[in-house]
């Protein structure tokens, strides 16, 4: 009895002694969690009762520790860490697999992958920046974003009320003496061509009017608009306040003088921010909705796991989302290799969402979690174990000895 007693001792000082330098050879490896190997003792009853010494013990679990590991802020964009629960999901050959290793990768496709290939899955988003509720492999787009059309523009601006009427009584763009100020703003046709919008205000000889006069690149100036102030230097009620321009085809021009080819651009001017004071002429704002096309220059994702795009055009948007799984029982996940978890009947289905979310961790950018393995606790367990395989050892030789005394016995 002591022999096989002994026996399943060294077996399950074995296991521990496989389960800690698992766990030190890991103890760099991002996402790593560390395992403990759970034993329980053999037992065997007698039919007619009475006290029996146990058989031995036996390994029943080997369980992981899902606890925080450390943050290690890297500096790389695409390494991305979960603080709190849940994990990272990854398709492996369409199969779902779970970690806790965020360090990816942009691969030559534009899908963000693990170093294994597998794909980060998450919610994409549309070309509003509207991220949609459809789970899948995570896309980095980096084709030119379509430009938009200006269709109008806001101008906060002040009009000094000291200023005497220009001398030269026609307006001409060319001539500074047939305007009191200028100002200008970049506004963009139907293929994303920019072109410089002009705004010319002259005031006139009846009290608190001006006209605007607008033109764009250099082109023939349509009507001048009037506007009127009150005493206190507001848009008087009964004044325009915006500013209605069509721009011909033909005047859209490029910076080489030639047409562009781009549709007539339609859109107004919003002057109600205007105002008449006795202070220097001033530009506060000048604000247009239009861009032209644009190149991926870079992405970033925030703590909600949203990759935001910014493009050469100055635009930004929203280009996906980075989806997280959680479960009622982690220690029912099955390791699979590569830092990676399936789910099992143990683990329970997995409750997929956003970060942030339902008991789901944040994301932090540009770090990794690191393995969660505390070395001096597994040297310690390394002793430990190393002791008790010795004991098991020395149980087999002095159970060796007493059977080579009673074989001797004459």
């Amino acid at each position: 009895m002591a022999f096989s007693t002994a026996i399943s001792g060294i077996k399950a000082a074995q296991a521990n002694l496989d389960v800690i330098s698992n766990n030190i050879a890991n103890a760099s490896t991002v996402g790593f969690k560390a395992s403990s190997a759970q034993f329980a003792e053999i037992y065997a009853s007698s039919v007619s009762g009475g006290s029996n010494a146990g058989q031995g013990v036996e390994l029943t679990e080997i369980r992981a520790d899902f606890s925080q590991g450390s943050l290690d802020f890297t500096g790389s964009g695409l390494d991305l860490a979960i603080s709190g629960n849940g994990f990272f999901i990854v398709s492996n050959g369409g199969a779902s697999e779970y970690t806790r290793a965020g360090s990816f990768i942009v691969d030559r496709d534009g899908y963000l992958t693990n170093e294994s290939g597998n794909r980060l899955q998450g919610y994409q988003g549309n070309t509003d920046g509207v991220i949609t509720g459809e789970l899948g492999d995570l896309f980095i787009d980096t084709t030119l974003v379509d430009p938009k059309v200006t269709s109008k523009v806001t101008i906060t601006s002040n009009l000094d009320s000291r200023e005497a009427v220009p001398t030269t009584s026609t307006f001409a763009p060319t001539d500074p003496t047939s305007y009191n100020s200028t100002t200008s703003t970049t506004i963009y046709d139907s293929l994303g061509n920019s072109h410089v919008l002009q705004l010319y205000y002259v005031k006139q000889a009846a009290a608190n009017t001006w006209k605007v006069h607008t033109s764009v690149d250099g082109g023939t100036p349509p009507a001048a608009t009037t506007i009127t102030f009150d005493s206190d230097g507001t848009l008087a009620s009964n004044s325009a306040n915006a500013i209605s321009i069509t721009t011909p085809a033909n005047e859209l021009l490029s910076a080489a003088g030639v047409a562009t080819g781009a549709a007539a651009l339609a859109y107004s001017v919003d002057i109600l921010a205007t105002t008449q004071l006795g202070s220097d002429f001033s530009v506060n704002s000048a604000i247009q909705d239009g861009y032209g096309a644009g190149q991926l220059i870079s992405f970033e994702f925030d703590d909600t796991g949203t990759a935001f795009a910014r493009y050469t055009n100055g635009q930004s948007r929203a280009i996906g989302q980075v989806a997280l799984a959680s479960f009622r029982n982690n220690n029912g996940l099955q390791p699979v290799g590569g830092s990676n978890y399936v789910e099992s009947f143990g683990s329970g289905g997995p409750n997929i969402g956003v970060p942030g979310n339902s008991g789901r961790g944040n994301i932090q950018a540009s770090a990794v979690e690191q393995a969660n393995v505390d070395i001096t606790q597994e040297l310690v367990n390394l002793i430990v174990a190393q002791r008790n395989f010795q004991a098991n050892a020395q149980v087999i030789s002095t159970e060796d000895q007493a059977t080579q005394a009673v074989i001797n016995l004459r």
